[in-house]
């Protein structure tokens, strides 16, 4: 079905409700995604005692991991027919597969449900918010994903703890029965209020479609930036509560260490994106992203304390965080309106390598280094300091190619009249 195209960009009532809807459909996804880190040490220490702390890691892995790599398809699904669909079966999908989560009691069980079906339906509900999102703003295009985005920090905060608080009272069973309602509400909300401001017209899906954006190589090296730095950037997310606890901090506060990564990162969501409009996109993506690989390895790295974990917690939480906000800003920065989607989807396959390897060679790291997280922590800052110089690599090559004097247009040859 085709959406009713040209209305205004850059402000206007419809504008700003698909802004609020892609902030409750980032709550309920990405949002979601960043509380993982608490089941990360609920699953070794409780349900999933009997599995290593790697296998245990695929379960966060592989919901990361299809988040990111099912908008290969998605993606090309939302340029062809729009948001709407997406919305509602990707978001049915996601509370289906955390209600079956609440049953599970074998690890195949969770795996499937919460890992594969939520995970399936929760990439739709983010494909489709990104790519509407994208075709009401140009101007402000980085300050708007910024305030949707901000939506997964504020689940980040808001997830963990209810999770935290909600399974000693009421049982693990109901704690996500009760986070399935809270998503479904998201679902319904986006659903209403996200539209698109372009016609979509299906295309035929073809191998080759997915090989061609690689031949920019602007797009191909954002590819491999972006992927390379994926591949640390989610550890902390993950194992921060497990690693702070192997230093002595109690379970307590250690949920609540993720809860100021993400509550810190709602402003690393915004204001960036604010900036960025203004200073250039690539220029704060590749100071934010150095500073977050710097912070890794300079503080989190060293650090053995309470003090140190809290405050890694919070600069972290506050740099990394333009990498969720800005990186659909960098595909549009690169690629032509109507395969904005396919794109997104193309690089967000990429990402989803580093993403699904990236927890599981950690939990390796850890079992390799007597149970502690040295070098999960050097694994996780070497990649992204590799991943921040290539997207600094990236950006001076744009502004050459901007700064390349464009050759005359060539004016037609006058036509000979046999005059003198």
């Amino acid at each position: 079905m085709k959406e009713a195209p040209n209305w205004p960009i850059d402000g206007g009532e419809r504008a700003w409700l698909s802004t609020f809807g892609a902030w409750w459909a980032i709550f309920i996804t990405f949002g979601w995604v960043n509380s993982l880190g608490v089941f990360q040490s609920y699953y070794e220490q409780t349900l999933l005692r009997d599995y290593s702390p790697s296998a245990i890691a695929w379960i966060a892995s592989v919901q990361q991991c299809l988040i990111y790599s099912a908008g290969i398809v998605l993606g090309k699904i939302f340029d062809g027919y729009g948001p709407r669909w997406l919305l509602i079966i990707g978001g049915l999908a996601q509370v289906f597969g955390l209600m079956m989560t609440s049953i599970s009691t074998e690890f195949y069980q969770v795996f499937l449900a919460q890992a594969v079906c939520s995970a399936i339906g929760a990439s739709a509900v983010v494909y489709g918010t990104l790519g509407a999102l994208a075709t009401w703003w140009k101007v402000r295009r980085a300050t708007a994903y910024g305030i949707a985005t901000s939506g997964s920090s504020i689940g980040g905060v808001i997830f963990p703890v209810m999770v935290n608080r909600l399974i000693p009272q009421v049982g693990f069973g109901w704690t996500m029965r009760a986070v399935a309602f809270i998503i479904l509400f998201g679902v319904a909300v986006s659903a209403v209020t996200i539209h698109s401001n372009r016609a979509h017209t299906p295309t035929p899906f073809y191998i080759h479609t997915y090989l061609t954006p690689l031949k920019d190589k602007r797009f191909a090296l954002l590819c491999v930036s972006m992927t390379l730095f994926g591949f640390g950037l989610f550890l902390p997310f993950n194992f921060l509560p497990s690693a702070a606890q192997s230093l002595g901090m109690s379970f307590e506060l250690s949920i609540y260490a993720i809860a100021v990564l993400n509550a810190v990162s709602v402003f690393g969501r915004i204001l960036p994106g604010f900036l960025a409009d203004s200073f250039g996109r690539f220029n704060m993506m590749m100071i934010c992203t150095l500073v977050s690989a710097i912070l890794t390895l300079a503080l989190w790295l060293p650090g053995h304390n309470n003090a140190a974990t809290l405050s890694f917690a919070a600069f972290f939480g506050f740099f990394s965080g333009s990498y969720v906000s800005l990186t659909p800003a960098l595909v549009v920065e690169v690629s032509p309106p109507t395969e904005i989607g396919h794109r997104t989807g193309v690089l967000y396959f990429f990402i989803s390598i580093g993403v699904l390897t990236g927890s599981p060679i950690a939990g390796a790291l850890v079992g390799a280094n007597d149970g502690k997280y040295t070098y999960l922590k050097i694994f996780a800052g070497v990649t992204m300091l590799v991943g921040a110089l290539l997207i600094a690599v990236l950006r001076f090559y744009i502004h050459h190619l901007a700064a390349k004097p464009k050759p005359a247009p060539v004016e037609p040859a006058m036509e000979e009249t046999g005059k003198q």
